[in-house]
Order: C-alpha cells, then structure tokens, then sequence
C-alpha cells in the first residue's frame, strides 16, 4: 500500500496493521509497567498474581548486579507482558500505590476519621464500634497526644501518626 492510498475499510478495525511506532510505544509502556514491577517488595510482587514465568523474570532482574543484563532482562519482561493481559496488573499496581479510585476513596475516609475523632468526643466510640478489632489503648494514648501538643508542628505529626494507626489497623481487618 503506497503512502496515498487509505487502509481498505473491508478489514475489521482489530485486523488493521498497527504501525511500527505506535508497536514501539506499546513496547515501551510495558517495559515501564516492568520496570515497575521490579521496584516491588516480594510481598507486594506475590499479590499481585503474576503467571510464574513473568514473576521468575522479575526476580532474576532482581538478582542481576550487571546494568546491561538489567537492560535485557527488562526487554525480555517487556516481551512476556505482550503475551498476557496486563489491565488487572495496572489496576492492582494502582491500588498498591493509593492511586485508584478505591484508594482515594479509602484515603479520605481515613482523614475524615481522624479529623471527627480529633474535634468530637462522641467519634471515638463511633470508631471503636466499627472497627472492633482496634487496639483502644493505643487509639486514645494518640488521640491525647494531638489534642495536647502546644505548637503546630507538634499537632501535625501527632496527627500524622494518628492517620498512620488508623490506617494500618483498618487495613488489617
């Protein structure tokens, strides 16, 4: 097909070649989501699910000290990802870095929580009734250090490891 001509329209859309760049920036986006990957704890790599031969990869990334067998090895990751859906990895690394809608939402609540426990006494108990599980002591002993620090900068990271507690004791449940 000369440069002139348009592609034959009998051809269903999803048969149409795809360019040669734009099969370049398609590569490209997946060696950057497993160059991401591979900045992962083993924690948060195991899940996510990966098939077994894309997570083997990732750790052998891991494992290379040399930077131009890192180079190949991302390449080599990047072709693996061709081969397997990767929208529920993107939507998992999402979630992983706060980033989804879920997160956010979550993200707030959390705030908004500390802020209501902060100025209203009735909050606390409200709180400890939806989350039982809380350690209650250790919820009041922070509640008191935000509500006694004199200066601003006392209040903000009382108040920043209050949101911390609250966080990670209603990501436990």
């Amino acid at each position: 097909m000369s440069r002139n001509q348009e592609p034959d329209s009998r051809l269903p859309p999803e048969t149409e070649p795809v360019s040669k760049s734009e099969r370049k920036r398609q590569a490209t986006r997946l060696q950057d989501l497993g160059r991401e990957l591979t900045r992962l704890k083993a924690a948060d790599l195991q899940g996510l699910e990966l098939p077994e031969r894309l997570a083997n990869a990732i750790a052998d990334y891991q494992r290379f000290p040399s930077h131009e067998a890192r180079r190949r090895q991302l390449q080599f990751i990047g072709r693996l990802m061709r081969d397997i859906d990767v929208e529920p990895i993107v939507t998992a690394l999402d979630a992983l870095r706060g980033t989804s809608a879920q997160a956010l939402h979550e993200l707030h609540q959390l705030e908004r929580w500390r802020e209501r426990l902060i100025d209203e006494a009735e909050a606390l108990t409200e709180f400890i009734s939806e989350h039982p599980t809380v350690d209650r002591q250790q919820l009041r002993t922070l509640l008191q250090r935000v509500q006694r620090s004199r200066t601003d900068e006392e209040r903000r990271i009382a108040g920043r490891a209050l949101f911390r507690y609250l966080r990670d004791a209603t990501q436990a449940v």
